[in-house]
């Protein structure tokens, strides 16, 4: 593995309160998380040394939480002043962030109503989430096996851990298989998201996307289609069929890590990074640059 691992690094995390040596960050075998997936958790960058809409993030992680059946004992204001101070502590200025949340160790069982919730953030370079000579093609993205759940069935508007784990699954084969990612289907057969990422198509000068109400509304997802918008685009939140994609020009995809990504192909289907990907990329750029910065 290229670089140091994640538990043996130099630096400092929050938690709980206060800042502590990286190494020393630790929780125990026995946390309720491991073993039930009781951990909300947010991703989150740095620009320029500002955390790009660190309040909305915050907000979503207590929510999250909520969900979940747990309190984050710190508000969304000592959340965000705890990011500030860990970016500032770490000396980083354009960094990934990653704050979160969960029941300790008190009770091990399914139940377990009297655990400490607890709250550490993390923050580390990190650049583009995939191979930048390969982005600007558009990356490769496989049919994932797994689905998006029914929302019926598990907690699927929260940013919750366990939610992850066909995640995990899909993008292993995924990539075993030679593509970068996968796109997942919902239960009803119909398209949803990357394994951490929102997708969007583009047809005849429209954005198409999917509706998020089984799967994560993206705080990078809501920025584009804002960015859309103000550029006079409509962007179309509807139900999408897989056999659609053929007609689909242009897909990209969104979020923290992704930002704003091409695909050139999904499986079978094959798709060319046009004039509306690049000014959603320039856009997006703008937009998460501090203005002192960009001035």
């Amino acid at each position: 593995m290229a670089g140091p691992t994640f538990d043996d690094r130099d630096g400092w995390i929050w938690f709980d309160g206060k800042l502590v040596p990286w190494r020393d960050a630790t929780a125990h075998v026995l946390t309720h998380a491991l073993h039930y997936a009781s951990a909300v958790f947010e991703g989150e960058r740095a620009y320029g040394g500002s955390i790009f809409k660190s309040t909305q993030h915050s907000e979503r992680l207590r929510a999250s939480a909520r969900v979940l059946d747990f309190e984050i004992p710190f508000s969304a204001a000592e959340i965000d002043a705890a990011k500030a101070l860990t970016l500032e502590k770490n000396g980083f200025t354009d960094a990934y962030v990653r704050p979160i949340a969960w029941r300790g160790s008190e009770m091990m069982g399914v139940s377990a109503q009297h655990n400490k919730i607890h709250l550490a953030i993390a923050a580390w370079n990190w650049p583009s989430y995939f191979d930048p000579a390969q982005r600007m093609k558009g990356i490769r993205l496989d049919l994932a096996e797994y689905r998006r759940p029914d929302p019926k069935t598990a907690p699927s508007l929260a940013k919750a851990a366990g939610l992850y784990m066909i995640c995990t699954i899909s993008k292993h084969r995924a990539e075993r298989r030679g593509y970068a990612d996968a796109m997942m289907l919902d239960w009803q057969g119909r398209v949803a998201e990357c394994t951490g990422a929102n997708i969007f198509f583009v047809k005849n000068g429209v954005i198409h996307t999917p509706i998020a109400d089984c799967f994560l509304d993206g705080i990078t997802r809501q920025t584009v289609i804002e960015l859309a918008r103000r550029r006079g685009v409509e962007v179309a939140e509807r139900r999408i069929m897989p056999e659609e994609l053929s007609g689909f020009s242009e897909c990209f995809i969104t979020g923290t890590a992704a930002e704003v990504t091409p695909v050139g192909e999904i499986g079978p289907h094959r798709f060319v990074p046009g004039a509306l990907t690049a000014a959603l990329i320039d856009d997006y750029t703008a937009e998460v640059t501090p203005k002192s910065k960009a001035a």
